[in-house]
């Protein structure tokens, strides 16, 4: 054989694509490489049976009729794509080839012969067939919910869209941008120039405008959109969505006027109901002070002629004005104090301490209270509000001591920083009957009572107003503590305010 002849034998024998010959009427198999029979699923003791032979039987005459067709015509015929059944080891199965048949002519340019060479495009079939499936899927699921989809060319400024995009826009035709702008509402072109400067930068597009519809109806949409670029980074193509929002915007509108009346409401009610608290509880002092002044006026005359028993009804009416005092003032403090404006300035908060201390002195006195202040920096605050604030807490430690034990209240301070501004925290810690820490938040809140009022007296509004007083200062206030072992409240108040008055 000729060396030539042999290295084609050997090419042919060991390339992966399957190869075979086919001569005579029969299409006797006179070559088949590895490739080939293994395609088959058989071996080498194919060579010298007929084609028809070797296919399977839905194949077999198909098949047999192209090559022969080959043969007599010399027309090649290739096929892409198509299914054939495979026995493997006994099993049918089912693949996917592109194949050819090619007539092959003697020196003569006679035919005699077929060359049919095949490629497995199984995995290649499958992948497109997902693809498919994907695509159809996603196409389903685009025009369910109502978003349509678009692809502009920036050069030839050509628009592809689906069906939703064209009927979110009402146009039936959409050649370029150009009709795109020219539906976009006047007023909101800005918005997407503005958008479209920004995604020069950033690549990605998003905002809303109106869409004017046919007889000048308008109707909001949301256009988002990505910028693909070549690798030269030239802008070549924009894909994204467009969604109609109408419904949502007039929600929205609607949900804002809403809201906007209802504030307007709840400030009226609320400025109503503070205005009202302020009133009644200003006129009710007057006669508060009498019902005490006379109450003790008559019991004082009439001591020596009324029983014990009637004393202690004196009492009892004598505590019950103090308690309807008591509740009277803290209502007022509570309504009136967001009610004025109050000039921040420079406080010596040792000051304010001592102050407190000289307002306190006879309870102080009557329990043996011992107050240990250190030295306090100055800080800029309303000095009302906070001379309020710290008078409710340290006259809370006095009141929840220990019957048995002198109440001790120690205050000290430091400097902390929060968010790059310097705050100062106050700690005041007593030795009192001291704060189950599930009520720890509770106890800020308005009339919020841990202990009835024939144990201790209140009103209830003390600790919610050193709450509105911290924040009215931008500052914080929060309370710890056990049960018998003593509270402790620590408050943070920034060093100086940004504003002249609060």
């Amino acid at each position: 054989m000729h060396p030539n002849t042999i290295l084609l034998q050997d090419i042919a024998d060991n390339t992966l694509l399957p190869t075979a010959v086919y001569t005579g009427d029969n299409l006797m198999i006179v070559f088949a490489n590895q490739a080939m029979t293994e395609t088959w699923g058989r071996g080498k003791q194919v060579l010298g049976r007929t084609f028809s032979e070797v296919l399977p039987d839905s194949k077999k005459e198909y098949l047999s009729n192209q090559a022969l067709s080959v043969l007599k015509t010399g027309i090649p015929i290739q096929a892409r794509d198509e299914k054939v059944e495979v026995s493997r080891n006994g099993v049918i199965l089912y693949y996917y080839f592109n194949y050819s048949f090619i007539p092959l002519y003697d020196s003569d340019k006679n035919i005699y012969g077929v060359l049919n060479t095949a490629a497995d495009v199984t995995e290649l079939h499958e992948s497109r067939e997902k693809t498919l499936k994907a695509d159809e899927r996603l196409k389903m699921a685009i025009d369910a919910s109502g978003i349509g989809t678009y692809e502009i060319n920036l050069t030839t400024r050509e628009v592809v869209s689906c069906g939703n995009f064209k009927q979110i826009l009402a146009v039936d035709e959409l050649k370029d941008i150009d009709v795109l702008i020219s539906k976009i509402h006047p007023e909101d072109l800005a918005v997407r120039e503005n958008a479209h400067r920004e995604a020069e930068i950033t690549g990605l597009i998003s905002y809303e405008a109106r869409i004017i519809s046919s007889g000048q109806s308008e109707k909001w949409v949301k256009i988002t959109g990505k910028i693909i670029r070549d690798l030269n980074g030239s802008p070549q193509t924009i894909i994204g969505t467009i969604l109609d929002i109408n419904e949502q915007k007039k929600f929205q509108e609607e949900l804002k006027k809403q809201v906007a009346q209802n504030t307007e409401e709840l400030r009226r009610s609320n400025d109503d109901l503070l205005h009202f608290a302020h009133i009644v509880s200003h006129d009710l002092k007057e006669p508060v002070r009498k019902i005490k002044f006379f109450n003790n006026l008559l019991k004082n005359e009439a001591q020596d002629f009324i029983k014990e028993k009637s004393k202690k009804y004196f009492d009892k009416l004598d505590q019950s004005a103090q308690r309807m005092q008591n509740i009277i003032e803290g209502i007022l403090a509570y309504s009136t104090i967001n009610k004025s404006i109050q000039t921040v300035e420079k406080i010596n908060l040792n000051e304010i301490f001592e102050n407190i201390k000289t307002d306190l002195e006879l309870i102080i006195k009557e329990k043996g209270a011992i107050l240990i202040t250190r030295e306090l920096p100055d800080i800029q605050e309303a000095p009302i509000l906070i001379h309020q604030l710290f008078y409710n807490l340290i006259q809370n430690a006095l009141k929840f001591s220990k019957p048995d034990q002198p109440p001790r209240v120690t205050i000290k301070s430091s400097i902390i920083k929060d968010n790059g501004s310097d705050f100062l925290r106050i700690i005041i810690k007593d030795n009192g009957i001291g704060l189950d820490p599930v009520y720890a938040e509770r106890i800020f809140n308005d009339f919020e009572r841990l202990h009835s009022k024939d144990e201790y007296e209140g009103n209830g509004l003390g600790l919610s107003l050193c709450r509105k007083i911290a924040k009215r200062h931008n500052g914080t206030i929060t309370a710890s503590g056990k049960k018998d072992k003593g509270a402790e409240f620590r408050v943070s108040l920034p060093l100086r305010q940004s504003r002249s008055a609060i």
